[in-house]
């Protein structure tokens, strides 16, 4: 019997609470992490980099807020960190700053982001664009009611996770087919695009850009968007899927 309760408590910190291995509790203790918020105010970045920094902390990260992109131009601290999490939408980066995140991410460092803070930052730097995987070019109908499929029933980013239903901005993307999907939607047709009917899109995946981990979910144009538990579980375990090991 003793034996039998040491081996659960061994394998405890890679179970989530429904019973489905995930990556370990503990991914997120003693990383140092950049989150990098502003941009466009329609999206929040104040107020969903509140939803995570109790969440981060407590996982035991070790955190550097910054309010501006020339983080990226500082190499003491782009060289000492392990993630990026952005939330910046609608901006312009200088070359030295693209620069500073995309050598980074490809020597390792991991990078993470939600909707128009990751996925439509910087309309100019297809580069950039290159690194994330995907670029934002519609939401036809603005906010409606949508679900959300999940693919990959596999990874431990979505493993555990059902379809689930949203009521927000349904992202239309181009997107690197060399991703690898974990959820998507489908499109109505409905809010002026009929010829998109049936378009199934991808809303969450993963990828590498050199040695780093890319983790994007096109989810959450709000922060109340994040009261839907599954968007918020998906966000958390992409992180600490993309955190450099």
């Amino acid at each position: 019997m003793k034996k039998v309760f040491l081996s659960l408590l061994a394998i405890m910190p890679f179970l989530c609470t429904n019973g489905q291995a995930l990556t370990p509790n503990n991914a997120l203790q003693g990383k140092k992490i950049l989150f990098v918020y502003g941009g466009w105010e329609g999206h929040e970045p104040r107020q969903t980099m509140e939803i995570l920094k109790p969440w981060l902390e407590s996982e035991g990260a070790i955190v550097v807020y910054r309010t501006d992109l020339d983080a990226y131009t500082d190499k003491e601290l782009i060289g000492s960190i392990d993630l990026v999490i952005q939330s910046w939408t609608m901006g312009s980066i200088t070359d030295e700053q693209e620069r500073g995140l995309l050598e980074a991410v490809r020597n390792g460092v991991g990078l993470a982001g939600w909707h128009g803070g990751l996925g439509d930052s910087f309309r100019n730097n297809t580069e950039y664009q290159f690194m994330v995987g995907g670029q934002w070019v519609a939401h036809p109908g603005g906010i409606v009611e949508y679900d959300v499929i999940i693919k990959d029933k596999k990874d431990p980013v979505t493993k555990g996770l059902k379809k689930f239903h949203m009521k927000s901005e349904q992202y239309y993307m181009h997107v690197d087919p060399s991703v690898k999907v974990l959820a998507t939607t489908i499109f109505s047709g409905q809010g002026g695009a009929p010829w998109i009917k049936g378009v199934e899109m991808p809303v969450v995946w993963k990828k590498y850009y050199g040695k780093g981990r890319v983790f994007y979910s096109s989810l959450c144009h709000v922060a109340s968007d994040f009261d839907v538990p599954e968007t918020l579980e998906i966000m958390k375990r992409g992180i600490k899927w993309a955190v450099r090991p």
